[in-house]
């Protein structure tokens, strides 16, 4: 069995039964039976969801300061990897030549004495990469909702991170030249009106990078309801099917998809892991994905 990715203890919670986020459909059929909680699947656009679904308010219950301590040292741990993670799939659907002309743009508009070139990280953690971001030269704003991590990137990195959801901030519209949402979008409650406010905030022509795990991929197929990703955290585990088509629906024109993790570590021989891991990519059956996506 592959090893699941970080959730928050099983609690009691209210839930209300609520219709398909991405099609607005009512019916549903089994999908994933986990430990104490369970997916369902829209009948009519495929969407894999918790139905019942926790209340917002239960949401921002899991980072309050006791489970965001424990989360923040779990980052901490694991920040390089991530960050590394994180950079490689960036690269993998065009972001650093995409910076290039960004921050060329940036120095003649520094000349210029026009706005500058802005990237938002929405659950920007610690702020690992947008501190390596700020010191490229981008104007950088982070949001994240658990305190101690806000609080760590703040006074750590010396970053300008945002303590509310992101539809809480009020940025302006047409702000941001680049969006960057990763592992995030399965969390929410409402990623429809999440990916809205994206559109909104975005500049016209600019981009939003989302990574997400992928049900569709081999690892959520094999594993079944052991899927590291079938977590008590994600309220919604995406296809490229289903994630597609909630940008296009929201404006976006999907520019480039890359998937990544064809075995969990310790499920194979290395050679063998290699090998499945590259055919992943390749063929595009990874555990997690990533969309380049353009408003």
């Amino acid at each position: 069995m592959s090893c699941k990715t970080w959730s928050t203890p099983v609690t009691p919670e209210e839930k209300l039964l609520i219709p398909c986020v991405l099609c607005g459909a009512s019916s549903f059929k089994t999908s994933l039976s986990c430990n104490s909680f369970s997916y369902v699947k829209c009948t009519s656009c495929t969407l894999v969801q918790m139905n019942p679904q926790p209340l917002k308010a239960e949401i921002y219950k899991r980072y309050d300061q006791s489970y965001g301590e424990a989360y923040l040292n779990y980052q901490l741990e694991n920040e390089k990897s991530f960050l590394n993670l994180e950079q490689l799939a960036l690269k993998d659907v065009g972001f650093h030549e995409l910076e290039k002309v960004h921050l060329q743009e940036l120095k003649e508009s520094l000349l210029e004495k026009k706005v500058p070139m802005r990237i938002l990280d929405i659950g920007c953690a610690t702020g690992s990469l947008l501190s390596e971001l700020k010191e490229k030269g981008w104007e950088t704003t982070g949001v994240e909702i658990s305190e101690p991590q806000a609080e760590y990137a703040r006074q750590k990195r010396k970053l300008d991170v945002k303590n509310k959801p992101l539809e809480e901030n009020n940025f302006p519209s047409h702000n941001f030249n680049v969006v960057l949402a990763s592992h995030l979008i399965e969390h929410l409650n409402d990623p429809a009106a999440f990916t809205a406010e994206v559109h909104r905030i975005l500049v016209p022509g600019g981009h939003f990078f989302i990574t997400t795990p992928n049900i569709a991929g081999f690892q959520a197929r094999f594993f079944g309801n052991h899927w590291r990703s079938a977590i008590f955290d994600h309220l919604y585990l995406f296809s490229i099917k289903t994630i597609s088509r909630l940008l296009e629906e929201k404006g976006f024109v999907i520019e480039n998809i890359a998937t990544w993790g064809g075995l969990g570590e310790g499920t194979a021989p290395r050679l063998v892991k290699v090998l499945f891991d590259k055919a992943a990519k390749r063929l595009g059956f990874g555990d997690v994905m990533i969309v380049r996506a353009k408003k």
